[in-house]
């Protein structure tokens, strides 16, 4: 319990805290006067600049610590290979990749504890065991996950490297609106952050947070075949890994991911022009077709080059093969 004195009268609450506990930010105390951790006799106090008076009796309730370290949970895993150094998945739409804010369990991370236990790599952080690459939530498709620290470095330096001088091949399938108007092409273009600090852009090279970014493309299909196509279905290969790289860079040359939220808000309303029930199948996909078929590396261990690939989902095909009948 804490009083307050005649001298403390008159001040902010949050800094009169401050100034009373150790060890506690203004910041932090904000935070727990928002959540309703500090009482007025037994009554919580919501608005840190309310003043203090004399003789007030304030208590700070401080939550249970949350534990650093995620735990294994048992989530089905797709295990395309696995031996005693790694373990290559076919990682479903949904399943978030490591834990975060507003995903602490029911991770990917969570499954490889509890399948993998102590042999994980730790050498990623306790929130990212054997982490050596991630797929956005909503994109499904192959990954790899270390199981040893040796596996983990050579992982991490060929990704890092991002097949420049090794074996490292990534290859995703894209459902797009529309068709480039070449079948093959190179997209160059860098990108940093957008307005909201979790989406990216394309932006000017010389910005501070401008990051290199290359996607390779190809156009294997497109619906109808001749003709203006409505959509098409690109095979994209990654020169460098950043983050939402194939999403931004297929929007950015007018032919975003459907059902992308973030990227291709601007094309919802072209569902509307499709014949039913492909109309209403894209207008109700629920994320971005995008799918991390093919992933070929290294064996950390052997060096014998691996390929893994994994056939697109049954939701995306369902939308190609509706796309397929225009």
């Amino acid at each position: 319990m804490l009083n307050v004195p005649g001298a403390g009268a008159g001040q902010r609450l949050d800094l009169w805290l401050a100034a009373s506990l150790e060890g506690l930010s203004r910041s932090r105390l904000q935070a727990l006067i928002k959540a309703g951790a500090v009482t007025l006799d037994g009554k919580p106090v919501t608005e840190a600049s309310r003043k203090v008076c004399a003789g007030e009796r304030f208590a700070v309730e401080m939550p249970e610590p949350e534990d650093p370290e995620p735990k294994g949970e048992p989530i089905p895993l797709d295990i395309l290979y696995e031996d005693d150094q790694i373990i290559v998945i076919d990682k479903p739409a949904g399943l978030v990749v490591h834990p975060g804010a507003g995903n602490w369990t029911g991770t990917l991370v969570n499954a490889l504890i509890h399948h993998c236990g102590d042999s994980l790599s730790g050498i990623g952080g306790v929130r990212r065991p054997g982490i050596v690459h991630r797929l956005d939530k909503d994109t499904s498709g192959v990954m790899v996950a270390a199981k040893t620290d040796l596996a983990h470095r050579a992982l991490s330096e060929a990704f890092a490297d991002h097949g420049r001088t090794g074996a490292l091949e990534r290859a995703y399938d894209a459902l797009v609106w529309g068709a480039p108007a070449r079948n093959s092409g190179t997209i160059d273009a860098p990108l940093g952050r957008a307005r909201d600090r979790v989406l990216r852009a394309v932006v000017p090279k010389d910005r501070e947070d401008a990051r290199h970014a290359v996607t390779h493309y190809h156009v294997l299909e497109r619906f109808p075949p001749s003709g203006e196509a409505a959509a098409a279905l690109v095979e994209c290969r990654l020169e460098t890994g950043r983050t939402h790289q194939i999403r931004v860079h297929m929007a950015h040359i007018g032919h975003p991911v459907i059902g992308d939220p973030d990227y291709g808000k601007a094309f919802r309303t072209k569902a509307n022009r499709l014949p039913e029930p492909l109309s209403s199948a894209v207008a109700g996909f629920p994320r971005q077709a995008l799918h991390a078929r093919l992933l070929a590396l290294r064996h950390p261990s052997t060096h014998i080059v691996m390929r893994f690939e994994a056939p697109v989902p049954g939701d995306v095909k369902k939308l190609i093969d509706g796309f397929s009948k225009l």
